[in-house]
């Protein structure tokens, strides 16, 4: 069980699908999502409630001490199913380890409704479509989270 997030803390992100804007937030978290064919819902459970409770904006002293809660913020979550390319033999990434639409689909949805249930608002893309996500980087502060270490 290896859901990795790519969490980047931004001041204002969009998702575009041919030239439609479908996700668009201010200050908050972009979330691009990769799930594996090992995954299962208590994974997407776990990543859900630590990407919820991270604590990386800056309170009145300027340490990372806040989370996306306590500031307001919202989340962008993107499924990636790229965040499971292996290079490892030779220049184009294989995708093996990627899970399938019809098993990923259902624990991104189940990651989104997991944040919505923490009391976030959450903008998505739109899952298995070619999209351009915009987004700006505030610090740049980008955190790489799995499930494979609590397991």
């Amino acid at each position: 069980m290896v859901l990795r997030a790519v969490v980047q803390r931004v001041s204002r992100a969009r998702v575009v699908v041919e030239g439609e804007v479908v996700g668009q937030i201010g200050r908050g978290y972009v979330v691009l999502l990769g799930v594996s064919r090992e995954d299962d819902e208590a994974a997407a459970d776990y990543l859900a409630e630590k990407v919820a409770g991270l604590r990386v904006f800056e309170d009145e002293a300027g340490k990372m001490n806040l989370s996306i809660q306590e500031v307001g913020g919202a989340v962008l979550a993107v499924s990636q199913f790229t965040l499971y390319g292996d290079v490892r033999r030779g220049r184009r990434p294989g995708f093996d380890r990627a899970a399938r639409p019809e098993q990923a689909e259902p624990l991104y949805q189940r990651f989104v409704a997991r944040l919505r249930e923490a009391g976030l608002h959450v903008e998505t893309g739109r899952f298995q479509t070619h999209m351009e996500v915009e987004l700006v980087n505030d610090g740049p502060v980008t955190i790489l989270i799995d499930s494979e270490k609590t397991f």
